[in-house]
């Protein structure tokens, strides 16, 4: 069965099969319709505009690496026993950890679930457990600063840990299809919310949706899902994703169990 996409780069997505046709055809008509004269190439991630931020993308990289590598090192982890619970390429894993690559949400999400740690700590931040009455408080453009293909985020709340939903504020600096190898899928569930700009949220399952400022989704994340900014500028949006508890038992038993295979 033939693809709509090419198969993603590090072998970490399965593919969407021929019957998201009419949605890549509506897709095409919603892009031509709304942005006729955007024919942006892919932009490496190290030259994508910032949020407002000091940070630059390379550097958020390379410190993201260290992170985890220290984390996996923290846990006493080879690269292949990480590799294998993470569910992440042994290459790409390597990748990471030398600041090379900047991982999409997909595989964060997959890091942060195979070294048992919380999403928080791959960005410099120490969240706390709390029993009752949590709250956290971020400010503006004091969020953490993460950037890959098409994305540049600002991950909220990150002093609190194991939290029930995930924010962020992204701004959507993709402009057509081909910054994307693959859909972006995870467990879970999504909400974004345009603040300004506007957007076209491209599925596996559904015609793509045109979203303008104050337009808003709510969708399954385990569906094939890429969003693009169909207006002049970089589209800004609010994104909540569920999902991303950290499940229980130490990795180390994990990795007991994964080599004894």
């Amino acid at each position: 069965m033939r693809t709509a996409f090419r198969r993603g780069r590090f072998g970490l997505f399965s593919g969407v099969s021929a019957d998201c046709g009419p949605a890549r055809r509506a897709f095409s008509r919603c892009y031509d319709r709304k942005q006729k004269r955007h024919t942006f190439p892919y932009t490496s991630i190290f030259s994508m505009p910032s949020l407002s931020t000091n940070h630059t993308a390379e550097q958020s990289a390379i410190d993201l690496g260290r992170r985890v590598k220290r984390a996996r090192l923290a846990h006493d982890l080879t690269l292949e026993t990480a590799s294998r619970l993470c569910g992440v390429s042994r290459s790409a894993l390597s990748k990471i950890e030398n600041g090379l690559m900047s991982p999409t949400f997909d595989v964060l999400q997959k890091i942060v679930r195979g070294l048992q740690i919380d999403l928080a700590e791959l960005f410099g931040t120490a969240p706390a457990l709390s029993a009752s009455g949590r709250r956290a408080l971020t400010r503006k453009d004091e969020g953490q600063r993460h950037a890959y293909r098409g994305y540049q985020m600002e991950l909220l709340a990150t002093d609190l840990a194991h939290k029930a939903m995930l924010p962020f504020r992204i701004r959507i600096s993709a402009h057509t299809l081909d910054a994307f190898d693959d859909w972006g899928r995870h467990e879970g569930e999504e909400f974004l919310y345009v603040i300004s700009g506007s957007v076209c949220l491209y599925s596996e399952l559904y015609a793509p949706t045109h979203l303008n400022a104050g337009d808003s989704l709510y969708f399954d994340s385990r569906t094939g899902h890429a969003a693009i900014s169909t207006s002049e500028d970089d589209a800004e949006v609010l994104w909540m994703a569920t999902g991303g508890g950290v499940p229980t038992g130490s990795p180390s038993s994990t990795a007991d169990a994964v080599d004894a295979r």
